[in-house]
């Protein structure tokens, strides 16, 4: 995949995006799907009520026009493009039913948890199986090590974990102006860098396509942001960022160049066991981007960091495999 090809790819998704953003964005409004924002959450929250929310659907759609017609433009137009377009539309599908309950309907709960899992459970083994059709690999990397552990059917499993896993891990993060958006561009480039290193041009083409539609949704998911993703785009991310990992044989790497997701994670568990086995709380709030706002640093501030230690932990592996 040449450079032309990879920046050709970016752009040509970024612009999708954007146009796609500006006819969006007014409807999204005009149907009055505005985010609620939870009374517990910051205070300086509480502005952003009424945003329009659900806009996972303008980079979805942008995703679904532009990497069917340059991966066979380019000639790697292939079954794990449509797997990985399977993870991101049907993660996607879940978010969106959840978001348009909670937004439309105004039903808080939305899905509950056992449904949304049952969902992200068939979605991936339907992925697992399609991908058996061909010559996928059960095998799983250890980083850095050249050790390998073959799982054979119980790959599904392990599948089946890191999708849901990481797509509630973007999702968790999925809290602040701008936030997933920038780490998630970051993210798949990285991914996408690799996949070209290991000579996986399917893989690459989709990674870039991403990132591409990162960059331009976040021409209206900046602070103040315009329009917020939801879980339309959040679930979705998540899964597509796990099954790229899975796809490359790096599955591993996905803790490294997803600390941010990680993070975030963790701070959640960590918030849940030590209030339910200590009555105390570790966090301020979690996940731990609202502890930083609570502490007195700004939105802009938190967004920047978490950007940084993203690019740090997305270079690093990156650099070590490539060179």
């Amino acid at each position: 995949m040449t450079l032309v090809t990879t920046i050709t790819a970016i752009a040509v998704t970024f612009g999708l995006t954007a146009i796609l953003g500006y006819a969006i964005i007014p409807l999204l409004r005009r149907m009055k799907f505005g985010q609620s924002i939870r009374e517990e959450g910051p205070q300086a929250h509480m502005k952003k009520a009424g945003t329009p929310t659900m806009g996972g659907l303008i980079f979805l759609v942008a995703i679904l026009i532009a990497t069917p017609i340059l991966s066979y433009i380019n000639g790697v137009l292939t079954t794990q493009t449509i797997v990985l377009l399977l993870v991101l539309v049907g993660f996607g599908i879940i978010g969106f039913i959840d978001d348009f309950i909670i937004v439309v309907m105004k039903r808080n709960l939305g899905l509950t948890s056992l449904q949304k899992l049952i969902g992200q459970i068939i979605i991936a083994i339907f992925a697992f199986f399609l991908l058996k059709l061909g010559p996928f690999d059960t095998v799983i990397s250890i980083p850095f090590t050249g050790f390998e552990i073959d799982m054979g059917i119980f790959y599904v499993v392990f599948l089946i974990f890191w999708l849901v896993g990481f797509s509630n891990a973007v999702n968790l993060t999925d809290g602040l102006d701008g936030l997933v958006s920038g780490t998630s561009s970051i993210a798949f480039s990285a991914f996408g860098i690799l996949a070209v290193s290991y000579n996986q041009q399917d893989i690459a083409m989709f990674s870039f396509v991403v990132s591409g539609a990162m960059l331009g949704f976040l021409l209206f998911n900046m602070k103040p942001a315009r329009v917020f993703m939801g879980d339309t785009g959040s679930l979705a991310l998540g899964g597509a960022l796990a099954m790229i990992s899975m796809l490359i044989k790096q599955e591993f790497l996905l803790l490294i160049i997803g600390i941010v997701y990680v993070i975030e994670t963790l701070s959640v568990i960590i918030q849940v066991i030590s209030f339910k086995t200590t009555g105390k709380r570790v966090f301020k709030m979690s996940p731990i981007h609202h502890h930083f706002e609570l502490s007195g640093w700004s939105e802009w501030k938190v967004v920047l960091v978490f950007w940084g230690i993203a690019f740090l932990a997305a270079i690093v592996p990156v650099l070590m495999e490539v060179m």
